[in-house]
């Protein structure tokens, strides 16, 4: 990961919003986390403005430079000219009153900078035998052709920046200073760093205003003037060509602004067809104050436009032009490169995502990919995942749950709140003699069920669970679960079929019922038995008794 671009893990929720706009593709998603892969990255901050979780942080210098406000040197701030568009109303000489306040030693203008650059560029056409000339203002613009368009390398200028020929020039006037450049830019930080000692820190713009803040102090809205500053114009589009005599003979001067165009430039010049072409190329769109830390809080691109065009002069600032050999910068060819993957590989990937022919292969961009080709090689590369492709995820989700529908023994039926139909599952079609679902999708219940208990559930919003009803048209018992989804504004009706459940339990009860009428009738048969012995019994025991009277009279008599 770039060091100047760091990422809240517990912020990202896994939009892909980073990388649907991010030009060059340089974000890898592990564990629904995004993962800047800085190798690859060309720091054109798009990332940290669209990012709506605010997951992407840009590493903050402010300790560094109260660090370097402590040592004793002279720290002296190269201040972007975009400033005028991110603080309304400020002039230089406002800003310089505010940082001195913080122990700034002094403010200079990084369009002094501006100047030495253009002047170069000037003499490069004049002198040089060039066919085609890209600035190297931008550091962004620079990455995309060191990682990305190394054939174009021989065309990019060999010119330090502004913000370094203005950082030079102070070391040069004041040796033992420290310098500090303020502007909009994320890539400044990187640039700063990789080039060793010219430029000693960077703040963007919202470091400074929270600095300034904690400090209480205010800016003022004091403007001045200077006609000797028409430099002020380099951070717009076609700012740089502003400033420029544009008369080499023969060559054709353009201003480019967005990666996008810049990209197509660079494959038009890659293709042979450009020559005699000085290309002034910017990463953002509207250059430096669309850049990234103005945009996010601060995007006027007309009004910010004019504030740069009333605040620039009509001459050159009047500064000491270096030799060229002290402005020379070296651009080497930056790797990145990834295996690339097999015609095989790649379409076992694309029918793992469910493509398994190109109509299948919708190229949406939800996954932040222009095409689902491109997507699977990211996945072969490890920088993607197949969770990602979104109409694949819903049609997995969308089968999965119509095979749970399909196939449960359970009837399904699901109404809309005017209690019309909009699905029904076989098992609901069999309970109700329903040839197939269209005779009766979009068409009211009433039709083919007794709509009470779903009219039931709708006004009340109370469920109805496990009711057992006997449907009398369809000769069936159900057992019926009807729900109200308020999100879906949808009734679910739920039939368990308990027909045959019923028949069992009448017969057991026609069982039940026989065999007590049998008992019945046993029993009072044998009350009949029992009765009738009992009667026989007492005819024979008073017949005995007469018997053994007339005995024991006859044995007393003797």
């Amino acid at each position: 990961m770039p060091s100047c671009l760091t990422l809240k893990k517990s912020n990202c929720k896994n939009c892909y919003k980073c990388i649907r706009y991010c030009p060059v593709k340089a974000i890898r998603f592990s564990g629904n986390q995004a993962h800047i892969i800085g190798n690859e990255c060309i720091l054109c901050g798009h990332c940290f403005v669209v990012c709506p979780q605010n997951a992407k942080e840009i590493v903050d210098e402010t300790e560094k430079v109260r660090v370097f406000l402590q040592s004793g040197d002279p720290v002296i701030v190269s201040l972007a000219p975009s400033f005028v568009a991110n603080y309304d109303g400020v002039g230089i000489g406002a800003m310089k009153k505010a940082l001195k306040r913080l122990g700034f030693y002094d403010v200079e203008e990084t369009a002094v900078g501006a100047t030495i650059v253009k002047t170069e560029y000037e003499r490069m056409l004049r002198e040089d035998e060039r066919d085609i000339i890209i600035t190297s203002c931008c550091h962004s613009v620079n990455l995309l052709i060191q990682k990305y368009f190394p054939a174009e390398l021989e065309y990019l200028a060999d010119v330090l920046s502004p913000m370094q020929a203005h950082c030079a020039d102070i070391k040069k006037r004041y040796p033992n200073a420290k310098t500090v450049f303020i502007g909009p830019c994320v890539a400044k930080k990187d640039e700063a760093e990789y080039y060793g000692d010219i430029v000693d820190a960077v703040l963007t713009f919202e470091e400074l205003t929270n600095w300034l803040k904690n400090e209480r102090i205010e800016l003022e809205r004091e403007m001045d003037s200077n006609e000797e500053s028409r430099a002020r114009f380099f951070p717009t589009t076609g700012g740089i060509l502003k400033t420029m005599a544009q008369d080499a003979p023969g060559f054709t001067y353009m201003a480019l602004d967005g990666v996008e165009n810049c990209i197509s430039a660079l494959k038009d010049i890659e293709s042979g067809r450009i020559h005699k072409c000085f290309i002034e190329m910017s990463a953002c769109v509207g250059s430096c104050i669309g850049g990234p830390v103005m945009e996010k809080y601060h995007c006027s691109p007309v009004k910010d436009y004019m504030s740069v065009a009333s605040f620039a002069g009509t001459r050159d600032f009047n500064v000491d032009q270096p030799r060229s050999y002290e402005l020379r910068k070296h651009f080497t060819y930056i790797e990145h490169k990834l295996p690339q993957p097999s015609e095989t590989e790649i379409a076992n990937v694309l029918r793992q995502m469910g493509k398994f022919k190109p109509a299948d292969e919708l190229n949406c961009g939800s996954c932040g990919y222009s095409s689902c080709r491109e997507k699977a090689i990211a996945i072969c590369q490890g920088k993607a995942e197949s969770s990602m492709c979104l109409p694949f995820l819903k049609d997995k989700a969308e089968s999965f749950s119509d095979t749970i529908v399909k196939n449960t023994p359970n009837g399904l039926i699901v109404l809309n709140e005017d209690l019309e139909v909009q699905q029904i599952n076989t098992a609901a079609r069999k309970i109700m003699n329903i040839r197939a679902a269209s005779d009766v999708l979009g068409e009211p219940v009433v039709r083919i069920l007794d709509p009470t208990a779903f009219l039931q559930v709708k006004n009340s919003g109370r469920s109805i669970r496990d009711q057992r009803v006997y449907l009398a048209e369809y000769k069936r018992y159900v057992e019926q679960t009807v729900v109200y989804d308020k999100d879906s504004r949808m009734l679910v009706g739920i039939m368990r079929d308990v027909t045959d459940e019923e028949a069992e339990k009448e017969k057991k009860e026609n069982i039940s019922r026989q065999t007590v009428e049998v008992a019945d009738k046993v029993v009072e048969k044998q009350m009949r038995i029992v009765q009738e012995i009992a009667s026989l019994l007492g005819e024979t025991a008073a017949e005995t008794k007469i018997a053994l009277t007339k005995l024991k009279e006859s044995i007393t008599n003797e």
